[in-house]
Protein backbone atom coordinates (compact mmCIF):
# COMPACT_ATOMS: atom_id res chain seq x y z
CA UNK A 1 0.00 0.00 0.00
CA UNK A 2 1.34 3.72 -0.64
CA UNK A 3 1.86 5.88 1.96
CA UNK A 4 -1.37 7.72 1.54
CA UNK A 5 -3.63 4.59 1.82
CA UNK A 6 -4.60 4.10 -1.55
CA UNK A 7 -3.63 1.02 -3.86
CA UNK A 8 -3.29 0.58 -7.08
CA UNK A 9 -5.44 -2.18 -7.75
CA UNK A 10 -8.15 -3.96 -5.26
CA UNK A 11 -9.71 -7.63 -6.05
CA UNK A 12 -12.74 -8.81 -4.57
CA UNK A 13 -13.19 -12.11 -4.17
CA UNK A 14 -10.34 -14.79 -3.67
CA UNK A 15 -11.99 -17.51 -6.59
CA UNK A 16 -9.95 -18.60 -9.21
CA UNK A 17 -11.07 -15.46 -11.23
CA UNK A 18 -10.29 -13.25 -8.90
CA UNK A 19 -6.51 -14.33 -8.04
CA UNK A 20 -5.99 -15.09 -11.90
CA UNK A 21 -6.76 -10.90 -12.16
CA UNK A 22 -4.35 -10.14 -9.24
CA UNK A 23 -1.34 -12.40 -10.87
CA UNK A 24 -2.31 -10.29 -14.05
CA UNK A 25 -2.33 -7.34 -13.45
CA UNK A 26 0.99 -7.73 -11.18
CA UNK A 27 2.60 -9.71 -14.30
CA UNK A 28 1.79 -6.47 -16.47
CA UNK A 29 2.67 -3.75 -13.83
CA UNK A 30 4.96 -5.04 -10.49
CA UNK A 31 5.99 -2.27 -9.05
CA UNK A 32 1.87 -1.90 -8.48
CA UNK A 33 0.71 -2.38 -5.48
CA UNK A 34 -2.38 -4.95 -4.84
CA UNK A 35 -5.08 -5.99 -2.59
CA UNK A 36 -7.32 -9.36 -2.73
CA UNK A 37 -10.31 -8.93 -0.08
CA UNK A 38 -12.00 -12.27 0.37
CA UNK A 39 -15.05 -12.75 3.15
CA UNK A 40 -13.53 -16.36 3.80
CA UNK A 41 -10.93 -17.48 5.56
CA UNK A 42 -9.53 -18.84 2.39
CA UNK A 43 -9.21 -19.07 -1.52
CA UNK A 44 -12.15 -20.70 -3.51
CA UNK A 45 -14.49 -21.36 -0.91
CA UNK A 46 -17.28 -21.04 -3.06
CA UNK A 47 -17.40 -21.68 -7.03
CA UNK A 48 -14.05 -22.35 -7.59
CA UNK A 49 -13.83 -25.21 -4.70
CA UNK A 50 -16.97 -27.27 -5.04
CA UNK A 51 -17.17 -27.68 -9.22
CA UNK A 52 -16.46 -30.81 -11.49
CA UNK A 53 -12.94 -30.06 -11.77
CA UNK A 54 -13.28 -30.19 -15.46
CA UNK A 55 -11.17 -28.32 -17.71
CA UNK A 56 -13.44 -27.48 -20.35
CA UNK A 57 -12.83 -27.80 -24.26
CA UNK A 58 -15.21 -24.92 -25.21
CA UNK A 59 -17.27 -26.84 -27.64
CA UNK A 60 -20.67 -25.39 -26.48
CA UNK A 61 -20.64 -21.78 -26.62
CA UNK A 62 -22.10 -19.17 -29.04
CA UNK A 63 -19.37 -18.95 -31.55
CA UNK A 64 -18.90 -14.96 -31.39
CA UNK A 65 -19.44 -14.80 -27.44
CA UNK A 66 -16.81 -14.41 -24.36
CA UNK A 67 -17.17 -17.95 -23.46
CA UNK A 68 -16.49 -19.30 -26.92
CA UNK A 69 -13.37 -17.13 -26.90
CA UNK A 70 -12.33 -17.56 -23.60
CA UNK A 71 -12.29 -21.27 -23.14
CA UNK A 72 -10.65 -22.29 -25.29
CA UNK A 73 -7.63 -19.85 -24.66
CA UNK A 74 -7.93 -20.32 -20.93
CA UNK A 75 -8.02 -24.12 -21.43
CA UNK A 76 -4.42 -23.96 -22.97
CA UNK A 77 -3.29 -21.15 -19.79
CA UNK A 78 -4.33 -23.52 -17.36
CA UNK A 79 -2.68 -26.05 -18.16
CA UNK A 80 0.31 -24.61 -19.05
CA UNK A 81 0.06 -22.66 -15.58
CA UNK A 82 -0.57 -26.30 -14.05
CA UNK A 83 2.21 -28.09 -15.80
CA UNK A 84 4.38 -24.78 -14.81
CA UNK A 85 3.94 -25.24 -10.93
CA UNK A 86 3.10 -29.14 -10.99
CA UNK A 87 -0.60 -29.04 -10.22
CA UNK A 88 -1.55 -32.16 -10.96
CA UNK A 89 -3.76 -32.60 -14.21
CA UNK A 90 -4.88 -34.82 -16.93
CA UNK A 91 -6.13 -34.37 -20.39
CA UNK A 92 -8.30 -37.55 -20.15
CA UNK A 93 -10.57 -36.53 -23.00
CA UNK A 94 -14.58 -36.09 -23.15
CA UNK A 95 -17.78 -38.00 -25.24
CA UNK A 96 -20.32 -36.12 -25.58
CA UNK A 97 -23.00 -38.87 -26.33
CA UNK A 98 -25.64 -39.23 -28.49
CA UNK A 99 -28.59 -42.19 -28.03
CA UNK A 100 -31.20 -41.68 -30.18
CA UNK A 101 -31.33 -40.25 -33.68
CA UNK A 102 -33.39 -37.42 -32.25
CA UNK A 103 -30.50 -36.01 -30.50
CA UNK A 104 -28.59 -35.99 -33.50
CA UNK A 105 -29.05 -32.54 -35.32
CA UNK A 106 -27.96 -30.95 -31.53
CA UNK A 107 -24.97 -32.88 -32.03
CA UNK A 108 -23.97 -31.52 -35.18
CA UNK A 109 -24.52 -28.15 -33.68
CA UNK A 110 -22.40 -28.78 -31.27
CA UNK A 111 -20.13 -29.98 -33.64
CA UNK A 112 -20.24 -27.04 -35.78
CA UNK A 113 -19.87 -24.85 -32.56
CA UNK A 114 -16.93 -26.85 -31.79
CA UNK A 115 -15.10 -25.76 -34.79
CA UNK A 116 -16.15 -22.72 -34.76
CA UNK A 117 -14.63 -22.02 -31.64
CA UNK A 118 -11.52 -23.97 -33.31
CA UNK A 119 -11.34 -26.56 -30.26
CA UNK A 120 -8.52 -28.45 -30.51
CA UNK A 121 -9.31 -32.48 -32.10
CA UNK A 122 -13.14 -32.38 -31.61
CA UNK A 123 -14.60 -35.43 -34.59
CA UNK A 124 -17.60 -37.32 -34.56
CA UNK A 125 -17.71 -41.07 -33.40
CA UNK A 126 -19.83 -43.87 -34.25
CA UNK A 127 -20.46 -46.73 -31.40
CA UNK A 128 -17.39 -49.08 -32.47
CA UNK A 129 -15.10 -45.74 -31.39
CA UNK A 130 -17.07 -44.55 -28.46
CA UNK A 131 -16.26 -48.28 -26.78
CA UNK A 132 -12.60 -47.89 -27.68
CA UNK A 133 -12.86 -45.11 -26.10
CA UNK A 134 -15.02 -45.67 -23.03
CA UNK A 135 -15.29 -49.63 -23.25
CA UNK A 136 -17.85 -49.60 -20.37
CA UNK A 137 -20.24 -46.81 -22.54
CA UNK A 138 -22.88 -46.90 -24.85
CA UNK A 139 -24.42 -44.76 -27.91
CA UNK A 140 -25.26 -43.69 -31.23
CA UNK A 141 -22.47 -41.66 -32.28
CA UNK A 142 -20.54 -38.92 -30.09
CA UNK A 143 -18.08 -35.78 -30.22
CA UNK A 144 -15.07 -36.67 -29.20
CA UNK A 145 -12.89 -33.95 -27.40
CA UNK A 146 -9.24 -34.73 -26.32
CA UNK A 147 -7.81 -32.18 -25.22
CA UNK A 148 -10.76 -31.67 -22.05
CA UNK A 149 -9.16 -32.89 -18.72
CA UNK A 150 -8.96 -32.76 -15.00
CA UNK A 151 -7.80 -30.66 -12.21
CA UNK A 152 -8.58 -29.39 -8.65
CA UNK A 153 -8.86 -26.13 -9.01
CA UNK A 154 -9.22 -25.71 -5.30
CA UNK A 155 -5.14 -26.10 -5.41
CA UNK A 156 -4.61 -24.21 -8.67
CA UNK A 157 -6.29 -21.62 -6.29
CA UNK A 158 -4.39 -22.57 -3.46
CA UNK A 159 -0.84 -22.02 -5.34
CA UNK A 160 -2.18 -18.66 -7.26
CA UNK A 161 -2.72 -17.46 -3.60
CA UNK A 162 0.47 -18.55 -2.39
CA UNK A 163 2.39 -17.30 -5.28
CA UNK A 164 0.51 -13.43 -4.94
CA UNK A 165 1.56 -13.72 -1.36
CA UNK A 166 5.15 -13.76 -2.45
CA UNK A 167 4.97 -11.12 -4.58
CA UNK A 168 3.64 -8.59 -2.04
CA UNK A 169 0.48 -8.78 -2.79
CA UNK A 170 -1.98 -8.14 0.21
CA UNK A 171 -4.32 -10.96 0.68
CA UNK A 172 -7.14 -9.82 3.57
CA UNK A 173 -9.49 -13.11 3.95
CA UNK A 174 -11.81 -12.96 6.59
CA UNK A 175 -12.73 -9.55 5.37
CA UNK A 176 -16.45 -9.29 3.89
CA UNK A 177 -17.27 -6.42 1.66
CA UNK A 178 -20.01 -4.32 1.92
CA UNK A 179 -20.04 -1.82 -0.54
CA UNK A 180 -17.79 -0.24 -3.75
CA UNK A 181 -18.07 2.80 -5.21
CA UNK A 182 -16.23 4.77 -8.36
CA UNK A 183 -15.35 8.03 -8.87
CA UNK A 184 -11.84 9.45 -9.35
CA UNK A 185 -10.63 7.03 -6.56
CA UNK A 186 -12.58 4.08 -6.03
CA UNK A 187 -13.36 3.00 -2.32
CA UNK A 188 -14.12 -0.62 -1.17
CA UNK A 189 -15.83 -0.83 2.02
CA UNK A 190 -15.75 -3.57 4.67
CA UNK A 191 -17.05 -4.24 7.97
CA UNK A 192 -14.05 -2.84 9.67
CA UNK A 193 -12.00 -0.39 7.41
CA UNK A 194 -12.62 1.74 3.68
CA UNK A 195 -9.90 0.78 0.95
CA UNK A 196 -8.81 3.38 -1.98
CA UNK A 197 -8.39 2.18 -5.59
CA UNK A 198 -7.10 3.69 -8.50
CA UNK A 199 -9.08 0.54 -10.17
CA UNK A 200 -11.31 -1.80 -8.54
CA UNK A 201 -12.19 -5.41 -10.56
CA UNK A 202 -14.97 -7.04 -8.36
CA UNK A 203 -15.11 -10.87 -8.98
CA UNK A 204 -17.64 -11.42 -6.34
CA UNK A 205 -19.82 -15.11 -8.28
CA UNK A 206 -22.84 -15.52 -5.49
CA UNK A 207 -22.56 -11.72 -4.31
CA UNK A 208 -21.85 -9.99 -7.36
CA UNK A 209 -25.28 -8.60 -7.86
CA UNK A 210 -25.25 -7.41 -4.60
CA UNK A 211 -22.46 -5.66 -4.84
CA UNK A 212 -23.27 -4.20 -8.26
CA UNK A 213 -26.22 -3.30 -7.26
CA UNK A 214 -24.32 -1.05 -4.44
CA UNK A 215 -22.09 0.65 -6.67
CA UNK A 216 -25.80 1.92 -8.40
CA UNK A 217 -25.76 -1.03 -10.73
CA UNK A 218 -29.01 -2.03 -11.74
CA UNK A 219 -30.83 -5.27 -10.21
CA UNK A 220 -31.04 -7.01 -13.70
CA UNK A 221 -29.51 -9.20 -14.08
CA UNK A 222 -30.22 -11.21 -10.49
CA UNK A 223 -28.11 -14.32 -9.39
CA UNK A 224 -30.27 -17.11 -8.49
CA UNK A 225 -28.73 -19.59 -6.85
CA UNK A 226 -28.83 -23.56 -8.76
CA UNK A 227 -27.64 -26.27 -6.41
CA UNK A 228 -25.72 -29.26 -8.11
CA UNK A 229 -25.32 -32.22 -6.48
CA UNK A 230 -22.74 -35.37 -6.94
CA UNK A 231 -22.54 -38.90 -5.96
CA UNK A 232 -19.86 -40.69 -5.68
CA UNK A 233 -19.11 -44.30 -7.56
CA UNK A 234 -17.32 -47.37 -5.64
CA UNK A 235 -13.60 -48.27 -7.43
CA UNK A 236 -13.58 -50.98 -9.60
CA UNK A 237 -11.06 -53.90 -10.51
CA UNK A 238 -11.04 -52.64 -13.65
CA UNK A 239 -10.81 -49.17 -14.65
CA UNK A 240 -14.85 -47.81 -14.52
CA UNK A 241 -14.24 -44.58 -16.70
CA UNK A 242 -11.20 -43.24 -19.18
CA UNK A 243 -12.62 -39.94 -19.08
CA UNK A 244 -15.32 -38.47 -19.20
CA UNK A 245 -19.26 -39.20 -20.26
CA UNK A 246 -21.87 -36.24 -20.94
CA UNK A 247 -25.04 -36.01 -22.22
CA UNK A 248 -26.20 -34.00 -25.02
CA UNK A 249 -27.58 -30.74 -23.62
CA UNK A 250 -30.60 -29.05 -23.74
CA UNK A 251 -29.84 -26.16 -25.86
CA UNK A 252 -32.25 -23.87 -24.18
CA UNK A 253 -30.15 -24.51 -20.44
CA UNK A 254 -26.92 -23.29 -19.43
CA UNK A 255 -26.88 -26.46 -17.68
CA UNK A 256 -24.87 -30.00 -19.42
CA UNK A 257 -27.03 -32.70 -17.39
CA UNK A 258 -25.84 -35.66 -15.44
CA UNK A 259 -22.89 -36.65 -16.72
CA UNK A 260 -19.68 -39.39 -15.69
CA UNK A 261 -16.72 -37.69 -14.39
CA UNK A 262 -13.36 -39.43 -13.32
CA UNK A 263 -11.31 -37.04 -10.97
CA UNK A 264 -7.26 -36.18 -10.76
CA UNK A 265 -7.37 -38.04 -7.84
CA UNK A 266 -8.52 -41.39 -9.91
CA UNK A 267 -12.59 -41.50 -7.99
CA UNK A 268 -15.36 -41.29 -10.49
CA UNK A 269 -19.13 -39.03 -9.42
CA UNK A 270 -22.09 -38.58 -11.35
CA UNK A 271 -23.37 -35.16 -11.53
CA UNK A 272 -24.14 -32.56 -10.83
CA UNK A 273 -28.04 -31.77 -10.98
CA UNK A 274 -29.22 -28.24 -11.25
CA UNK A 275 -32.25 -27.38 -8.69
CA UNK A 276 -32.85 -23.69 -8.03
CA UNK A 277 -32.51 -23.98 -4.39
CA UNK A 278 -33.55 -21.46 -1.42
CA UNK A 279 -29.90 -20.65 -0.39
CA UNK A 280 -26.46 -18.95 -1.93
CA UNK A 281 -24.76 -21.33 0.45
CA UNK A 282 -27.09 -24.64 -0.51
CA UNK A 283 -23.74 -27.22 0.17
CA UNK A 284 -26.58 -28.97 2.18
CA UNK A 285 -29.88 -30.22 0.78
CA UNK A 286 -32.87 -28.51 2.48
CA UNK A 287 -30.55 -25.25 3.56
CA UNK A 288 -32.66 -21.86 3.23
CA UNK A 289 -31.63 -18.21 3.87
CA UNK A 290 -34.27 -15.82 4.33
CA UNK A 291 -32.73 -13.12 2.60
CA UNK A 292 -31.59 -15.13 -0.47
CA UNK A 293 -35.30 -17.00 -0.68
CA UNK A 294 -36.87 -13.12 -0.81
CA UNK A 295 -34.38 -11.96 -3.24
CA UNK A 296 -35.24 -15.14 -5.46
CA UNK A 297 -38.82 -15.38 -4.83
CA UNK A 298 -39.45 -11.44 -5.56
CA UNK A 299 -37.65 -11.40 -9.09
CA UNK A 300 -39.94 -11.61 -12.16
CA UNK A 301 -37.47 -13.66 -13.80
CA UNK A 302 -37.42 -16.17 -11.59
CA UNK A 303 -40.92 -16.84 -12.20
CA UNK A 304 -40.71 -16.92 -15.69
CA UNK A 305 -37.67 -19.84 -15.65
CA UNK A 306 -40.07 -21.46 -13.39
CA UNK A 307 -43.26 -21.34 -15.93
CA UNK A 308 -40.75 -21.83 -19.00
CA UNK A 309 -38.90 -24.73 -17.38
CA UNK A 310 -41.53 -26.47 -14.83
CA UNK A 311 -40.52 -30.03 -16.23
CA UNK A 312 -37.15 -29.80 -16.20
CA UNK A 313 -37.47 -28.69 -12.46
CA UNK A 314 -39.85 -31.54 -11.81
CA UNK A 315 -37.47 -33.64 -13.14
CA UNK A 316 -34.39 -32.07 -10.65
CA UNK A 317 -36.47 -32.39 -7.74
CA UNK A 318 -37.02 -36.41 -8.60
CA UNK A 319 -33.40 -37.16 -8.82
CA UNK A 320 -32.91 -34.87 -5.11
CA UNK A 321 -35.57 -36.91 -3.70
CA UNK A 322 -34.12 -40.27 -5.10
CA UNK A 323 -30.90 -42.11 -5.83
CA UNK A 324 -32.59 -44.44 -8.16
CA UNK A 325 -33.57 -41.60 -10.25
CA UNK A 326 -30.02 -39.59 -9.96
CA UNK A 327 -28.05 -43.33 -11.11
CA UNK A 328 -30.72 -44.15 -13.87
CA UNK A 329 -29.88 -40.55 -15.64
CA UNK A 330 -26.15 -42.22 -16.13
CA UNK A 331 -26.75 -45.82 -16.40
CA UNK A 332 -28.12 -44.54 -19.63
CA UNK A 333 -24.87 -44.14 -20.92
CA UNK A 334 -22.71 -46.78 -18.80
CA UNK A 335 -25.35 -49.82 -18.34
CA UNK A 336 -25.24 -51.87 -15.19
CA UNK A 337 -24.87 -49.03 -13.31
CA UNK A 338 -27.03 -49.12 -10.09
CA UNK A 339 -26.95 -47.79 -6.78
CA UNK A 340 -25.46 -50.62 -5.32
CA UNK A 341 -22.47 -49.11 -6.89
CA UNK A 342 -22.76 -45.77 -4.71
CA UNK A 343 -20.15 -45.44 -2.27
CA UNK A 344 -21.98 -43.16 0.19
CA UNK A 345 -20.12 -39.91 -0.55
CA UNK A 346 -21.87 -37.25 -1.94
CA UNK A 347 -20.92 -33.15 -2.09
CA UNK A 348 -22.54 -30.04 -3.43
CA UNK A 349 -21.65 -26.73 -5.42
CA UNK A 350 -23.82 -23.81 -5.69
CA UNK A 351 -23.33 -22.65 -9.29
CA UNK A 352 -24.42 -18.64 -9.63
CA UNK A 353 -26.26 -18.35 -12.54
CA UNK A 354 -27.84 -14.90 -13.63
CA UNK A 355 -31.40 -14.81 -14.95
CA UNK A 356 -32.40 -11.57 -16.64
CA UNK A 357 -35.81 -9.97 -15.66
CA UNK A 358 -37.67 -11.99 -18.77
CA UNK A 359 -36.75 -14.84 -17.67
CA UNK A 360 -33.65 -16.00 -19.47
CA UNK A 361 -30.74 -17.88 -18.42
CA UNK A 362 -27.70 -15.81 -19.37
CA UNK A 363 -25.45 -17.78 -21.10
CA UNK A 364 -22.63 -15.64 -21.43
CA UNK A 365 -20.01 -13.88 -19.59
CA UNK A 366 -21.45 -10.30 -18.52
CA UNK A 367 -19.21 -7.74 -17.34
CA UNK A 368 -19.76 -4.12 -16.16
CA UNK A 369 -18.30 -0.99 -14.95
CA UNK A 370 -18.75 2.54 -12.63
CA UNK A 371 -16.16 4.64 -13.37
CA UNK A 372 -13.12 2.99 -12.16
CA UNK A 373 -14.90 -0.31 -10.96
CA UNK A 374 -15.63 -3.11 -12.88
CA UNK A 375 -17.71 -5.58 -12.06
CA UNK A 376 -18.08 -9.47 -13.14
CA UNK A 377 -22.18 -10.13 -13.18
CA UNK A 378 -22.08 -13.54 -14.08
CA UNK A 379 -19.29 -15.77 -14.48
CA UNK A 380 -20.83 -19.89 -14.28
CA UNK A 381 -19.01 -22.46 -16.07
CA UNK A 382 -16.46 -22.50 -17.91
CA UNK A 383 -15.52 -19.34 -15.87
CA UNK A 384 -12.79 -21.78 -13.83
CA UNK A 385 -11.07 -23.49 -17.08
CA UNK A 386 -10.87 -19.84 -18.68
CA UNK A 387 -10.04 -18.11 -15.27
CA UNK A 388 -6.29 -16.91 -17.05
CA UNK A 389 -8.07 -15.70 -20.24
CA UNK A 390 -10.85 -14.01 -18.55
CA UNK A 391 -8.66 -12.33 -16.27
CA UNK A 392 -6.58 -11.04 -19.39
CA UNK A 393 -9.99 -9.66 -20.66
CA UNK A 394 -10.93 -7.80 -17.18
CA UNK A 395 -7.50 -6.09 -17.03
CA UNK A 396 -7.26 -4.79 -20.47
CA UNK A 397 -10.84 -3.14 -19.93
CA UNK A 398 -9.81 -1.95 -17.13
CA UNK A 399 -7.08 0.43 -18.48
CA UNK A 400 -8.76 1.13 -21.69
CA UNK A 401 -11.96 2.16 -19.74
CA UNK A 402 -9.41 4.32 -17.12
Amino acid sequence: MSADGCYDLVVVGAGIVGLAVAREWRNRYPQDTVAVVEAEAGPAAHQSGHNSGVVHGGIYYQPGSLKSRLCVEGAHLMYAYCEHHRIAHQRCGKLIVALSAEELPRLADLEARGHANAVPGLRRVGPQEIREIEPNAVGLQALHAPNTGIVDYGAVARTLAEELAAQGVVMRFNTEVTAVAGGDTATVRTRDSTLRAGTVIVCAGLSADRLARRSGGPRDPQIVPFRGAYLGLKPTPRTRLNGLVYPVPDPDLPFLGVHLTKHIGGEVTLGPTAMMVGSRHAYRLGTVNVRDSWETLTWPGTWRVARRYWKVGIGEVRMAASRAAFVGAAARYLPGLTVADLDGNAHAGVRAQAVARDGSLVDDFVIGRDHRVVHVRNAPSPAATSAFALARELVDRSRSWN
